[in-house]
C-alpha cells in the first residue's frame, strides 16, 4: 500500500467553530495518523499520514470543514515521515 503525508495549512473561519474536533473525528474515521492544532495566526495546522486514497478523501473534507467553518483556501505540501514518528492521530492545543 502507498502511505502518504501531508503537511496543511487550512485558513479561513477554521478556530472557534470546532474545526480540529472534526477535524480529528475524521482522521481517526479514515484512519490517518498525524495531529491538528490552532496557529497564532488563526490559521489551523495539520499533518495527515495514511493511504493515498484515505489521504484525499480527508484534504476534500477539509475543503467543506464542520457547519460553522469557513475555509478559504488549503496550503498543502508533501512531506517525507517517519512510521515510528506518529503512531495515532491527535488534536493538539
Amino acid at each position: 500500500m502507498n502511505r502518504k503525508a501531508l503537511k496543511l495549512c487550512i485558513h479561513g473561519q477554521v478556530q472557534g467553530v470546532g474545526y480540529r474536533r472534526w477535524f480529528e473525528q475524521q482522521a481517526i474515521t479514515l484512519n490517518l495518523k498525524g495531529y491538528v492544532k490552532n496557529l497564532s495566526s488563526g490559521d489551523v495546522e495539520a499533518v495527515i499520514v495514511g493511504s493515498e486514497l484515505d489521504v484525499s478523501k480527508m484534504l476534500a473534507l477539509c475543503e467543506r470543514g464542520p457547519v460553522r467553518a469557513v475555509v478559504t483556501a488549503i496550503e498543502s505540501t508533501a512531506i517525507a515521515f517517519d512510521e515510528a514518528t506518529f503512531s495515532n492521530f491527535k488534536m493538539q492545543r
